[in-house]
């Protein structure tokens, strides 16, 4: 048993091992996006194939580990347990096939495997998750901004309601839907509550068509339907661009940026010291005892044999 044990430890650590499996779980997520469109009886023989190979593998790591607790406490076992698991349940176990195919589309998942196989991706994901604490503050001073500009733009720029308008008042908020180019006829209010207000600023943010937006309401302050200035839609709708784009988003580009730097010197220094350690060990390995002992000598001792030859 031992023997066993043995083998599949050093099977689990090969490296031509782990890069074959990393090369099963790029066909596998291939052929799983081909199967959900286009079912071939070839595919599918495949994919058993596959789902073997991953059972073995589940397998070795599993007889590889010391012991239970140690197996089950790393995550990426009981991740690709759980996924072999789901490859083995039987189709005959659900009445909707598309149940058991959204469940088996489920096992490209282990794609993120990939995020441990490569020092790149690892290093990439150590950035976000360094970045998540000052990400958080970020976002909450961007929708700090977002509500703000969000009330603003309800009190001001909010179109009334036709049912309460009648006479001339209606004429023109008719005009207004016939003359402007993307008019709210066929679209919400973009200011007509908190919730639109902040979703029409997200789409500002993204260049989406936003100056139609403020042609939209100069038209509407010149119809005299809202009571706004011109110069002050524009310079809202050009502050909240400037401020969003240039300043808010480029605080979350540069805290990645800043961590991605500390990650990488932190990267260096494991290396200078795993340099510096390898050459104290050969220093300490250097003195040996006169007539050809492998003993290592104390300083002081190498000394004495120096001088006495």
């Amino acid at each position: 048993m031992s023997r066993i044990k043995e083998l599949s430890a050093a099977l689990a650590n090969d490296k031509i091992f782990d890069v074959f499996i990393t090369v099963v779980i790029l066909v596998n997520s291939f052929l799983i996006g081909v199967q959900t469109t286009v079912y071939n009886h070839t595919v599918e023989l495949i994919q058993h194939a596959i789902l073997y190979i991953f059972t073995f593998e589940i397998v070795v790591r599993f007889i590889a580990a010391k012991d239970l607790k140690s197996f089950f406490t790393d995550g990426w076992n009981v991740f690709d347990l759980i996924l072999v698991l789901i490859g083995w349940i039987p189709a005959s176990l659900f009445d909707s096939a598309s149940t058991l195919m959204a469940l088996r589309v489920l096992r490209v998942f282990r794609i993120l495997r990939l995020l441990r196989t490569a020092k790149e991706i690892k290093l990439i994901v150590s950035v976000l998750i360094k970045s998540m604490k000052s990400m958080v503050y970020n976002c909450m001073l961007f929708m700090i901004f977002v509500y703000l500009y969000a009330v603003a733009g309800v009190s001001m720029f909010r179109l009334p309601d036709p049912a309460s308008l009648s006479g001339e008042k209606l004429q023109q908020y008719e005009m207004l839907m016939e003359k402007a180019p993307h008019s709210p006829a066929n679209s919400p209010d973009p200011f007509g509550s908190i919730g639109e207000g902040i979703f029409t600023l997200f789409r500002a943010l993204t260049g989406e068509d936003w100056t139609d937006l403020r042609y939209n309401l100069i038209t509407a302050s010149e119809m005299n339907v809202v009571h706004i200035n011109p110069t002050v839609i524009t310079c809202f709708f050009v502050s909240w661009f400037c401020i969003a784009a240039f300043l808010l988003l480029n605080l979350v580009t540069g805290a990645v940026i800043n961590n991605y730097q500390v990650a990488i010197q932190e990267v260096e220094d494991r290396k200078q010291r795993k340099t510096k350690a390898a050459g104290a060990d050969g220093e300490c390995g250097g003195s040996v005892a006169p007539g050809g002992s492998d003993t290592p000598l104390e300083p002081g001792f190498a000394m004495n044999a120096e001088r006495t030859e």
